[in-house]
Parts: structure tokens; sequence; C-alpha cells
């Protein structure tokens, strides 16, 4: 079992640090060229990362305890240096939890961003005024 929670923990600390490659690329004008092979490494690291939670729930299994985080804190109270690296990839985890909640915010921020400025460019009635239309003049409408 210690192999398999020392294989997650630098599996989850190459995942967050591929996270923090993405925060940053999320900060340029023009991210998406960046970001496809951020996404290609981050389903291959995530696809990675649920076989080794199957190994340490099989490991669980094996020596009857209960699945998740209880049963890993009952494994690590008997065993001090899985004890050591499950503390470890617990405040690795946390991180990349971390840097995915800000990545996610930032990438509804750019979205919400996106789609106001659609809305703008498409134009509505009540708004087009404010703004000009396809040839660069503001549209007159009548009744306003």
């Amino acid at each position: 079992m210690l192999d398999t929670i020392i294989d997650e923990y630098a599996t989850v600390e190459a995942f967050a640090s591929l996270l923090a490659v993405e925060q940053k690329a999320l900060t340029t004008a023009y991210p998406g060229e960046v970001l496809k092979p951020i996404v290609e490494q981050k389903t291959s690291m995530a696809d990675k990362l649920a076989m080794l939670e199957r190994a340490r729930e099989s490991h669980l299994r094996e020596r009857g305890l209960p699945a998740g985080k209880r049963g890993m804190d009952l494994a690590a109270a008997e065993d001090a240096r899985l004890n050591e690296q499950w503390g470890l990839l617990q405040k690795s985890a946390e991180r990349a939890r971390k840097l995915n909640f800000n990545n996610g915010l930032m990438i509804r921020t750019r979205m919400d961003y996106n789609r106001r400025i659609l809305a703008v460019l498409r134009g509505t009635p009540e708004k087009a005024s404010t703004f000009y239309g396809p040839d660069g003049k503001v549209p007159m409408y009548s009744g306003l």
C-alpha cells in the first residue's frame, strides 16, 4: 500500500504543477494553443489517479478496513511511514483542489466575459442604441 500512496502523491504533485501551468496560461490573452496539451495531460493524469485510487481502495479491502479516508486514517495509524506519506498526499491533494477551484473561477469569468461581449456584438434593441452596428454606425430605432 505504501508504494501506491507514494505513486499517488507523485502523480497529484505533477497534477498540481500542471494546474499551476494552466493557471498561468489562463492569464494570457489567447490561452487556447497552450491549454489543449494541458487538458490532454490532465485527462491522462486523472485516469492514472483514478487507477491509483482503485488500487488504494483494494489494499484497504484486503486489510479489512473501510473505504476512503476513514480506512486510510486507520491504516496510517498503524504504520509511521504510511502515515507520513498519507499526510503528504492529503496536503498535495488540497493544494491541487485549490488550484483547480481557482482555475475553474478563471474559466467561468472568461466565459462570462465572452458571453457578454457576444451579446453586445449581437446587439439587442434596448442595448443596440448605445453600441455601433456592423456598418460602424449607431443604429437608429423608431420609438426610442
